[in-house]
């Protein structure tokens, strides 16, 4: 440990985490990295919504003059990795759900060393706790993630990284600028499925801009997405009450700071599309959306699209962030691919290290029987696989929740 080591101070219970409010704003605000998914307000709104079954294990590290220099919002859950046998999984509060995305341990820069070393002197001090860890979705620069990678590998620690794909569109100065940087076919439809809605209907654009809508307006999300989903034969993700709650939490505390992007657009008086996302400095992030199956022919969700980009850009909106995933739906828009950061570890000859060790066979068994065997068994092997399970979710790194193929 560094002859300056920081102090560390632990909060197992919202009521002891609210406490930390005010120090975790400012930890955040010169911290280049941070975004919506790192702040209280997400992942305590987050917590009351998911955090059943789990226990809080947030670390905030301090200086001498007694300010947070780093913050490590942990949780532990139980999971099942074989019938009979179960672990104690840490990982970041906020994953589990597969709601957030860029989820991170923000360092105060400078100390970054320092916060790695005084991490991990909390991970072995903690270690009755927790089996293994999963540190998901991490931004790749991330700089107390880096650190504490470094110096886990020279401890001789377990550690696993893998990517998870990203994207999101730099955006310039005006419409016009952003126009010309897609192919000509993608400019013509901009223009032609929007001509063309108001053309055939009586249109209606606009944003949920105060508490008296934002019921009615989650509803209508929930609904269009619901039904586009349960008709391709997939549950969707707002059959869950627990995303519901935290999407009608979450939407307060964000329209109530005017960081809450939630457009819509009505066809004849009637919802046609929906999109819910929110802004934190120059960025904003596309969360979850649905449109009305009967207007597909109209691309309702790709006008509105259009439509939100066009006011964001006025507005001097820099980053329009997809968040995870990188296929073609998102790359037309002009995304550029990025990936995520997921680290797993484990403490050396420990029942976790054990596991992931397992786990990394495995994936390299996989691998080499997906290049040889036939087609039909494969598929057979894949759809009939059994993941981590923990309280009736996947617990390891699994599909995102959020099934919203950019129209």
């Amino acid at each position: 440990m560094s002859a300056e080591a920081l102090e560390v101070r632990t909060y197992r219970d919202l009521e002891e985490l609210e406490t930390l409010r005010a120090n975790w704003t400012d930890l955040l605000e010169p911290y280049s990295l941070a975004s919506t998914f790192c702040t209280p307000e997400w992942l305590i709104s987050w917590w009351r919504s998911f955090g059943k079954d789990q226990e809080l294990l947030v670390a905030g590290f301090f200086n001498q003059a007694s300010q947070l220099v780093g913050l490590a919002p942990l949780s532990v859950t139980p999971v099942r990795v074989v019938p009979a046998v179960s672990l104690r999984l840490l990982r970041l509060m906020g994953d589990g759900s597969h709601d957030s995305d860029n989820l991170d341990l923000p360092v105060r820069p400078g100390f970054e060393d320092r916060f790695a070393e005084s991490l991990l002197h909390f991970l072995k001090s903690q270690r009755t706790l927790w089996d293994f860890c999963e540190l998901n979705t991490m931004p790749p620069r991330s700089p107390g993630a880096n650190a504490l990678r470094q110096l886990l590998e020279k401890e001789k620690w377990i550690v696993v990284q893998n990517d998870r794909p990203a994207s999101a569109i730099a955006l310039p100065a005006t419409w016009e600028d952003y126009l010309q940087r897609l192919s000509a076919k993608e400019r013509g439809k901009i223009t032609y499925y929007g001509k063309r809605l108001e053309k055939k209907y009586q249109t209606r654009f606009y944003k949920c801009e105060n508490e008296a809508q934002l019921s009615g307006c989650l509803e209508t999300l929930f609904r269009l997405h619901q039904s586009r989903w349960q008709t391709a034969g997939q549950p969707g993700s707002f059959g869950s009450s627990a995303r519901r709650q935290f999407y009608s939490d979450l939407g307060r505390v964000l329209l109530a700071q005017g960081l809450l992007e939630f457009w819509l657009v009505d066809v004849n008086g009637q919802p046609a599309a929906a999109q819910f996302g929110f802004r934190f400095r120059n960025t904003v992030a596309q969360l979850q959306e649905g449109y009305d199956r009967k207007y597909s022919t109209d691309s309702v969700g790709y006008v509105l699209r259009a439509r939100v980009l066009q006011e964001l850009i006025s507005q001097g909106v820099r980053t329009y962030d997809f968040l995870g995933g990188a296929d073609e739906s998102k790359l037309r828009w002009g995304a550029e691919p990025a990936h995520y950061l997921d680290l797993r570890l484990a403490r050396p000859f420990s029942a976790g290290a054990a596991y992931l060790r397992s786990q990394q066979y495995a994936a390299k068994s996989k691998s080499w029987l997906r290049r040889h065997l036939p087609e039909r068994v494969w598929q057979f092997l894949h759809k009939t696989n059994v993941g981590i399970r923990g309280k009736g979710q996947n617990a390891g790194s699994a599909q995102n929740a959020r099934t919203n193929n950019v129209p």
